[in-house]
């Protein structure tokens, strides 16, 4: 539906996740990106106030450098007979470490188990291998009694809670951090330093996530700009997703995204395709073309798929 909206000439805002493999996402992008079309994904916790404002504290240093970030999305069904549990609750958490982040995992690794449907995961944990020594961890589940919706990211001087499923309270602060003693002779000498501090609930303003992502797509196409939420970024989610069901199927084994992006240059240059990485996109709506932003014209319809 997204492909026949874009080669109609149409801007395009799609949900999450964008297609249900990395060689659909590509030729997504490319069309929008040789046609000059603003490409949009519906990754909505972007928008989410709480998630702005966490982006906020952690660039500007105050719980240190980030060392992992835990995220549960947990509930009882709705169960889905074409898509694992990931495939349904892991992509908002993706796309939020992602932001958080501010760059792509190394590997990708996924065990989970199939205990309603045969060969449907129910139950999933993805962890996420990231460059200096980062990491992060999905468990998705709908088999799970309470629905829960927390992320917790930790830093060398103060831990983040985000929980969605409260009403106003979304962000808490802990000032509580371990110590290594900078200078020892001995063993014994050895000992951690626990901290526990104040923890405090910042201000969040309450405006509406859809609202906010609905102006952002159409700035986007009035300004010509790039969205925060565009279709390259929407690939990657796609890339992680595809990576996990890979890591499955090898019983939880690592997923290097590198292999991954190699094979898939591969198979566009054997079947002629590579038109996602010729250089010859726009830039107005999927972050990485290498020409001039083009502004749409005044009159090309708006369609959201």
């Amino acid at each position: 539906m997204a492909k026949a909206c874009l080669n109609a000439g149409k801007h395009t805002f799609i949900e999450k996740p964008m297609a249900r493999t990395v060689a659909e996402g590509e030729e997504l992008v490319s069309l929008a990106e040789s046609n000059g079309l603003v490409l949009m994904v519906g990754h909505t916790f972007l928008f989410a106030p709480a998630v702005r404002r966490m982006k906020e504290v952690i660039d500007a240093g105050d719980i240190g450098e980030l060392q992992y970030i835990s995220a549960r999305r947990l509930n009882l069904g709705l169960f889905q007979k074409d898509i694992n549990v990931a495939w349904d609750l892991a992509p908002h958490d993706i796309s939020i470490i992602l932001h958080l982040l501010n760059e792509q995992p190394v590997s990708v690794s996924c065990q989970g188990n199939s205990h309603v449907t045969r060969g449907i995961e129910d139950v999933t944990m993805m962890y996420l291998n990231f460059r200096k020594n980062r990491c992060a961890f999905i468990q998705n589940s709908w088999l799970d009694p309470k629905k829960v919706r927390t992320m917790t990211v930790v830093g060398s001087r103060r831990m983040i809670v985000y929980d969605d499923t409260e009403p106003l309270e979304k962000l808490k602060i802990y000032d509580a951090r371990v110590e290594v003693p900078p200078h020892y002779d001995t063993f014994a000498e050895f000992t951690y330093s626990y901290h526990y501090g104040d923890a405090y609930v910042p201000y969040i303003k309450q405006d509406e996530p859809l609202k906010l992502e609905c102006q952002h797509f159409l700035d986007s196409i009035r300004d010509g700009s790039v969205p925060m939420t565009s279709g390259r970024q929407g690939l990657e989610v796609v890339r992680i997703l595809e990576a996990s069901g890979l890591s499955l199927r090898q019983n939880g084994a690592a997923v290097s995204l590198g292999t991954m992006a190699a094979c898939n240059d591969d198979e566009h240059k054997t079947n002629g395709n590579d038109k996602g990485n010729n250089g010859e996109g726009n830039g107005n709506g999927n972050g990485h073309g290498h020409g001039g932003l083009v502004v749409p014209a005044a009159d090309r319809a708006v369609l959201v798929a």
